[in-house]
């Protein structure tokens, strides 16, 4: 890119390429030269706008994470309303959309990431906690309506559906189950604590 050219904003423009890359090539092929190709943009750039590429591998993950926010809103206005089957595994379906997934696959095979992000979130892994924690919000909500089992364990719901969820929809070279296959997935998961 020529010198002297506005890039609007720098940061999700990154942000864009890095997600472009994770989904074509996964995380092995994530480098500070194939994002800043990819956004057609120099190398300077990305070091302009992070202290180095671990800084903006860690901003990356938090940006997605921060998506979580939509998916946690649209639930809460769902609770007590509808089916609560459907909308579990709409929000599964975007909680868990193929960018996530990639974020996740670079979360897991990167040591220094992971540990950079320990800092905000010691437990667990980062995306996926954070989703569990949003599902374990909904459930929580769903059970104190009635329209969950009074003894069920939201805590133990949650990550279970992220879990199934995940190895679901995690392959990245197959083809995608439909929705209905999802669903039957939380359904099952949700079998013994609906009333």
């Amino acid at each position: 890119m020529p010198t002297g050219v506005a890039l609007g904003d720098p940061r999700r423009l990154l942000f864009d390429a890095a997600e472009r890359v994770l989904l074509r090539d996964g995380p092995s092929a994530l480098t500070s030269r194939a994002v800043t190709d990819e956004a057609d943009c120099a190398k300077g750039v990305l070091h302009r706008h992070f202290t180095d590429f671990d800084a903006f591998l860690a901003e990356l993950v938090l940006d997605r994470i921060a998506r979580l926010d939509v998916q946690a809103e649209r639930l809460r206005l769902a609770t007590g309303q509808g089916d609560v089957v459907d909308h579990l595994t709409d929000a599964l379906d975007a909680i868990l959309d193929p960018v996530a997934l990639a974020v996740v696959g670079l979360v897991i095979s990167r040591d220094g990431l992971r540990a950079r992000l320990r800092v905000t979130r010691p437990v667990g892994i980062p995306l996926l906690g954070d989703a569990t924690a949003v599902l374990a919000r909904h459930l929580a909500a769903e059970r104190d309506l009635g329209r969950l089992s009074p003894g069920a364990d939201v805590d133990t719901l949650a990550p279970t559906l992220i879990g199934a969820g995940h190895l679901l929809l995690a392959d990245r070279t197959g083809t995608p189950p439909d929705r209905e296959a999802l669903r039957r997935v939380v359904a099952g998961v949700l079998a013994a604590s609906l009333d």
